[in-house]
């Protein structure tokens, strides 16, 4: 990593996760610090946030505007933490993201038929010979289960014995132009890219426990022009999809439905909006004069239906893709929701009318954190970020890993698929 103390029997090192929104840019630095016969904890010690310009729908409209607020967030983090950051793991999400199964079959390649990392690469490779859709490429392989020999439900091969294997895996696939732009922007402010990383994919990876992916949950992502969401049983990503509907969206309606302007329909859903009628009389008033504007009453029954449609749509999306899948009122860990778009109140009694299962926030654990910033959900993404990149360095510098021919390339591809081979 870019930075190494050594204080006494304890090693430090700095990780960056940088969450690039279509609303705000955050960043959160962490370090992983091993203690002699302990095992590493996760620690936050700074967070930054900056408007995302130049950034539409999760789309970049100008790379210059995108530079301009990725370094100012940098130069912002490092006064935090007094600490050059060099390199980032970088989270993407919007419109450009997609994904589809795939499937991949290997002949063992040991005589003993012992399975080795080298099988899974090969086989995973296999999954990824099915043609990525056009101007399209891979993000992440995300290996579901292993056959091996006809014996399914394998979560880990390696070291088994048998002759042939196989992988059931989810491609997530971006936009090749997405992925170059957002690579262009950020190299542009002299900092390296560890890894491109699929936004819920680190949020649900922080925030969702092993119980609640092996039993069945939702991790839905708020944000301000798209809620991604991706659907975990069995302990694997078995669904994700990406919704055009997010915060910005009910900003707007407020706009429109409260005749005033953008900016004061923001502030209004930050200082009075809720998705329910719980608490709201008929006789509530909300007066603009409160946020600079010309004397306004506005009834806050009229605001509260407003936001309630358009929550009550994206829910009825989310239905639409668990029900693509048949797990429409299936999931018993119910549904988590992170992002900044989720922290308006009521959004989870909306989600259990409508998804008819359990809905709760979610928040990042097994993180220490200087920062109550912890706490916000729409930081999740970021610290989701640090806690891939501390898990992937530890294991690609696993000793025990099988060291690949090829060079840096083939490692970050491992690297890739290592996570989801570690139970």
């Amino acid at each position: 990593m870019n930075t190494n103390m050594v204080r006494g029997n304890t090693h430090t090192d700095i990780i960056a996760g940088l969450d690039i929104g279509s609303t705000a840019i955050r960043i959160a630095i962490g370090q992983y610090v091993f203690t002699d016969g302990q095992a590493p904890d996760i620690q936050i010690i700074g967070t930054a946030e900056v408007a995302s310009e130049g950034m539409h729908r999760g789309t970049i409209t100008s790379i210059e505007e995108v530079v301009s607020s990725v370094s100012h967030i940098l130069e912002e983090a490092e006064r935090l933490v007094g600490v050059p950051v060099e390199h980032a793991w970088i989270g993407i999400c919007g419109a450009q993201i997609i994904s589809q199964e795939s499937r991949g079959v290997v002949a063992v390649a040991k005589s003993d038929g012992e399975i080795s990392y080298e099988d899974v690469s090969r086989v995973v490779d296999a999954a990824q010979t099915v043609a990525a859709p056009l101007n399209y490429e891979v993000i992440h392989i995300l290996p579901k289960t292993f056959t091996v020999d006809g014996q399914t439900g394998v979560k880990d091969p390696v070291g088994m014995t048998g002759i042939r294997l196989e992988v059931d895996a989810q491609m997530i696939y971006g936009a090749s132009s997405h992925i170059k732009n957002i690579s262009k922007a950020v190299y542009r402010t002299g900092i390296d890219i560890d890894d491109l990383v699929l936004s819920v994919v680190a949020t649900a990876d922080i925030v969702l426990t092993s119980r609640q992916k092996e039993l069945g949950v939702v991790m839905v992502d708020v944000g301000g022009s798209t809620t991604t969401i991706a659907v975990y049983e069995e302990g694997n990503m078995i669904h994700s999809a990406v919704i055009p509907i997010g915060s910005n969206h009910i900003t707007n309606d407020l706009a429109l439905g409260l005749q005033t302007s953008i900016d004061v329909a923001d502030q209004i859903k930050m200082a009075y909006g809720q998705c329910t009628m719980k608490g709201v009389s008929s006789d509530d008033i909300i007066d603009l004069s409160e946020f600079g504007e010309e004397p306004q009453p506005v009834s806050k029954a009229f605001m509260v239906e407003i936001i309630s449609a358009r929550v009550t749509e994206l829910m009825e999306k989310i239905n639409a893709e668990l029900l693509s899948i048949q797990r429409k009122a299936l999931l018993p860990a119910g549904a988590i929701f992170a992002g900044g778009g989720s922290k308006l109140r009521g959004m989870t009694d909306v989600a259990k009318q409508v998804l008819q299962v359990n809905a709760t926030l979610g928040y990042p654990h097994g993180i220490q954190s200087a920062t109550d910033k912890i706490k916000d959900s729409a930081y999740t993404g970021a610290i989701g970020l640090v806690k891939w990149g501390a898990l992937m360095n530890m294991r690609s510098g696993d000793k025990s890993m099988i060291r690949f021919p090829g060079g840096k390339q083939v490692a970050t591809h491992m690297r890739k698929i290592f996570k989801f081979l570690v139970p």
